[in-house]
């Protein structure tokens, strides 16, 4: 009889390989240079034209009902640019090709509509909607006025997502069987802030960054169901749930998601991506799991990335939809395929709620 060996191993020793090269990097439309308006000058705008200034679009128009905040912007960033509190006035500006729209969800759907109505292509801030009824019919308006609409969701200009999304569309790793993340930092920092009010702040408006990663490594393949739950950490001082989890069923496959808020030691964000044909594995601090290794049966290799989420991932998120501008083609962030990442979301929300799995796009709005 053949001797079998039930130990657990660590298996057999592998060799160190160059790192594949791959455009993982915030995509730069080759020739297209379009005149950008920025709708919405609140705290993340600044993220939003450091990346547009570093890589050198022309923003000529920004916008606030607070003029002293778009004022601000402009000396900060661009001096050059002009300064509108309307914006309905700012998109009569025919110069103006594509519009960033910043603002929060709720009086962000009727400048979006009045936006692609003017014939503008429209990026917009995440989360896109929160009713996917809404959202559905964006995109129609969208197809019917022929013009580009996308979503900031810049999480996937990270480095390391972005590295790994690569590696999957190359076939390096084979089928994607499992997505694991785990993430544990400290956001009490709320307390006091808008945020504080948002009981689902944890699972709708930071997760949704990991939720669209999910869909991202899992290109094409829709969710079957979702379950969530979430409670609030011992000690915590803010009202929000600050702990929680979702599982995120596909077929043949399955994605495990952990989020600790209230974590003050030792935050760290850590992924893995097991496929028929090798793993990724990455970590390091939070929105920084730059310490990226790809296992195959070659070995393994650890690529040097470059570049970080903030504010790279802003330039990716617009250099993506001039891109696609360029290419007409429909954006890989686009507010169609974004649908699924909200979808996801708010079946986590509603599992969270009921402490049922939940079909996701059954679920229409947000809680």
């Amino acid at each position: 009889m053949a001797k079998r060996n039930y130990a657990l191993t660590a298996g057999v020793p592998l060799r160190e390989f160059a790192a594949p090269r791959l455009p993982y990097q915030p995509p730069q439309p080759k020739h297209y240079r379009p005149k950008i308006a920025l709708i919405g000058c609140g705290g993340i705008s600044a993220a939003h034209l450091d990346a547009y200034r570093t890589a050198d679009w022309d923003v000529v128009a920004l916008c606030s009902r607070r003029q002293e905040a778009a004022k601000a912007r402009c000396q900060e960033f661009y001096p050059h640019a002009e300064v509108y509190t309307d914006y309905r006035k700012l998109l009569e500006r025919e110069d103006v090709d594509v519009v960033d729209i910043a603002l929060y969800p709720e009086p962000r759907v009727a400048v979006m509509e009045a936006a692609l109505d003017a014939g503008k292509h429209v990026l917009s801030q995440k989360p896109f909607v929160l009713n996917l009824d809404v959202g559905e019919r964006l995109v129609a308006l969208a197809a019917k006025r022929r013009r580009k609409l996308a979503v900031n969701q810049n999480g996937r200009w990270s480095p390391y997502a972005s590295y790994a999304a690569q590696a999957i569309r190359a076939g390096l790793i084979g089928k994607v069987q499992t997505v694991s993340m785990r993430l544990n930092w400290d956001q009490s920092w709320i307390k006091g802030t808008r945020s504080e009010a948002f009981h689902h702040m944890l699972l709708q408006n930071f997760a949704i960054h990991y939720f669209d990663m999910t869909t991202m490594f899992y290109e094409g393949h829709d969710a079957l169901q979702v379950f969530a739950a979430n409670d609030s950490a011992t000690g915590q001082q803010v009202k929000p749930p600050m702990i929680g989890s979702a599982v995120i069923q596909f077929k043949n496959g399955m994605a495990t998601l952990s989020f600790d808020a209230h974590s003050r030691f030792g935050a760290q964000e850590a992924i893995s991506i097991a496929g028929s044909a090798g793993t990724i594995q990455m970590q390091g601090k939070l929105f920084t799991a730059h310490d990226l290794t790809l296992f195959t049966k070659r070995g393994f290799a650890k690529p040097k990335l470059q570049g970080k989420w903030f504010n790279d991932g802003f330039r990716g998120a617009m250099g993506e939809l001039l891109c696609a501008i360029e290419q007409d083609r429909e954006p890989s962030n686009s507010a169609r395929l974004n649908l699924r990442s909200l979808a996801i979301c708010f079946a986590a929300v509603k599992s969270a709620d009921t402490g049922r799995a939940q079909a996701p796009g059954k679920i229409r709005c947000a809680a």
